[in-house]
């Protein structure tokens, strides 16, 4: 397959690129070094109408995810948790749009699309994280709908969150089980608490918090897809269309350390010469350089992919590789870069530090590459993934 960045998205591109470096780029330090939310950040992205790239234009969208990847690169190369406020906003999109119902869709994704409405999705638990089968938070049947009781960790975006896409094993009244499906719970649900926002290494200016659920009842329409496993299949399959974003954040880490990286080492001299005219440094910025345009390619591809209609296990496989690459790409060329900064790589008083620190989060978050391997595995050796 065989693509190219049209006119709306090269125009996309040059906006976000103006605008990341204008206005989002003296607030990144501040970010980072305060772990508060950007609020001022999400007015921007929802004036700017970011929000609605990938939906559909029937949800006031523009049905585009490569556009969306070169928004969520753009930002991220100057300020990840800006292009995380993107990131949090799409995650819930995609399992509403394949398993919700009509009413979930029309009440959910138009709020969303515009962000007037915010959302997060919550997986994992204490003792489950890539295992999803391995939840133990139950939604126990009950007349008109569910009650859910467990506990979640590293639920991103909860706390500001209006509602929030929750995992549980259904169970009938006998305590039967059914299998796992999703559930829209509103913030404000008696009996559903969020708490404490953790201290994070990267990605700090978007909290995760743990979720708690004592006997939180919510109704039969807020049950994402059919009752057991089958929902949540759906849901978590759509979930694949959205990984190419994950991985633009990565792209977006790489681009911007390099970008930071040559102004550094263009303007420190050592033994009678600039930095940058070591042979060996050069190589470093050669291979940096090769790297991310790589990811950029294999990533803008895997979104032109899903806008061109890809599904199923050819497409689980190819975003499972740009996510998984395109992470140790970051990790790789914000590790050099922190070594070409030297002494100043480990000091607060530079920039280069936060991108060390938030290309790590993005190995292991929305699936650790370890699982990625997997999914690539199982595509290449034809082993049907595991049920649940």
């Amino acid at each position: 397959m065989t693509y190219a960045l049209n006119e709306d998205q090269l125009a996309i591109q040059d906006l976000i690129r103006r605008v990341a470096r204008e206005r989002v780029a003296p607030r990144a330090d501040e970010i980072d070094r305060t772990a508060e939310y950007p609020h001022d950040m999400f007015a921007l992205l929802k004036e700017l109408g970011l929000f609605a790239l990938p939906f559909p234009e029937e949800f006031g969208g523009a049905n585009n995810l490569l556009s969306s990847c070169i928004a969520v690169e753009e930002l991220g190369r100057v300020c990840y948790n800006t292009g995380y406020l993107l990131v949090v906003q799409w995650t819930p999109f995609g399992a509403i749009l394949a398993g919700g119902t009509a009413e979930q869709k029309q009440r959910l994704l138009p709020g969303l699309a515009t962000g007037d409405l915010r959302g997060a999705l919550s997986l994992t638990e204490p003792q489950s994280g890539s295992d999803v089968s391995g939840i133990k938070t139950t939604a126990r049947k009950a007349p008109g709908g569910y009650v859910l009781n467990g506990a979640k960790i590293w639920a991103t975006n909860s706390d500001i969150a209006d509602f929030v896409l929750v995992a549980a094993k259904t169970v009938d009244e006998s305590g039967n089980k059914l299998g796992i499906n999703l559930f829209i719970v509103d913030k404000g649900t008696a009996g559903f608490t969020v708490g404490k926002k953790e201290p994070k290494m990267g990605a700090r200016g978007v909290p995760s918090c743990p979720l708690f659920f004592d006997d939180a009842f919510v109704l039969e329409t807020n049950r994402l897809g059919p009752e057991g496993g089958q929902g949540f299949k759906v849901a978590m399959e759509a979930l694949n269309t959205s990984r190419p974003i994950v991985a633009a954040r990565a792209v977006g880490i790489a681009q911007g350390a390099i970008d930071h990286t040559v102004g550094y080492i263009q303007e420190r001299v050592a033994f009678g010469q600039k930095i940058s005219d070591f042979q060996g440094v050069r190589w470093m910025i050669a291979d940096m350089t090769m790297q991310t345009e790589a990811a950029r390619q294999l990533v803008y591809r895997t979104a032109a992919l899903v806008d061109a209609g890809a599904s199923g296990r050819e497409l689980a496989a190819m975003a499972a590789m740009a996510k998984c690459f395109a992470s140790d790409v970051a990790m790789k060329v914000a590790t050099d870069a922190v070594q070409l900064f030297g002494a100043a790589g480990i000091s607060n008083e530079y920039p280069i530090n936060r991108y060390f620190r938030d290309a790590k989060v993005v190995q292991i978050i929305e699936g650790t590459n370890q699982i990625q391997r997997n999914i690539i595995a199982d595509s290449v050796l034809g082993r049907v993934p595991k049920k649940i």
